[in-house]
């Protein structure tokens, strides 16, 4: 598991990468709004705990650009704010769970774990934009309403590349995907799978990111 810890008191921070360090999880701690959207934008994240109270943005409003962006990585709100009112809205927003300050660090872990579980739990389904769905059960695509035949490595570009959609994945990470730590790899594979899913979608959801990677590009809400 990869965690981003969007805080900016440097105690509270410390406190929870050294709990989630302990657990193995791995994580990586910044503390702006600014740097969080770099991050999340060109980072496979798998969970991000967003503290509302940040120096250069409000969480609220970083939560709210992620959501209309379509990237749906789990979110656990982290805020000292006591007001309901605060809370109610991360929730309208679209994050998953909230803690408010102060909390146990157990809590936090379980909180975490749980909603890691439960976004497995959805996502194992079906992954779909626009006419093009993807069923991680039986690893079926459609487009259009027609099947797509996909190699296995195909397939499992497109599922990572959907799975975090309007994000740049960097060419290493989805060649680890592919072909976990071989040595001996064709320097044009990724570029030749990248091709062939173009043509056999006919469509233009994959962008090319020039020299750093591709994302999955979907339009906004």
């Amino acid at each position: 598991m990869f965690v981003v810890l969007v805080e900016d008191d440097p105690y509270i921070a410390h406190s929870i990468c050294a709990a989630l360090d302990f657990l193995n999880i791995s994580v990586e701690h910044v503390s702006t709004a600014s740097a969080a959207d770099y991050f999340i934008r060109h980072s496979a994240v798998d969970l991000c705990l967003l503290d509302l109270g940040l120096p250069d943005q409000d969480g609220l409003e970083l939560l709210r650009k992620w959501r209309q962006d379509q990237i749906h990585t789990p979110i656990l709100v982290l805020t000292a704010r006591i007001q309901t009112r605060q809370c109610i809205e991360a929730l309208n927003l679209g994050a998953d769970d909230y803690l408010t300050k102060p909390f146990e660090l157990d809590e936090l872990v379980a909180r975490l774990h749980a909603l890691t579980r439960r976004h497995r739990g959805f996502s194992s389904n079906v992954l779909q934009f626009e006419d093009l769905s993807l069923n991680q059960d039986t690893q079926e695509v459609f487009y259009q309403h027609q099947a797509i035949q996909l190699s296995r490595r195909e397939y499992s570009l497109l599922e990572t590349l959907m799975s975090h959609p309007n994000q740049i994945l960097k060419n290493e990470q989805l060649l680890d995907k592919l072909y976990g730590y071989q040595d001996s790899i064709e320097s044009n594979a990724l570029n030749v799978h990248i091709y062939h899913l173009r043509q056999k979608l006919n469509a233009d959801f994959i962008q090319t990111i020039r020299g750093v990677g591709y994302m999955f590009k979907v339009s906004e809400l």
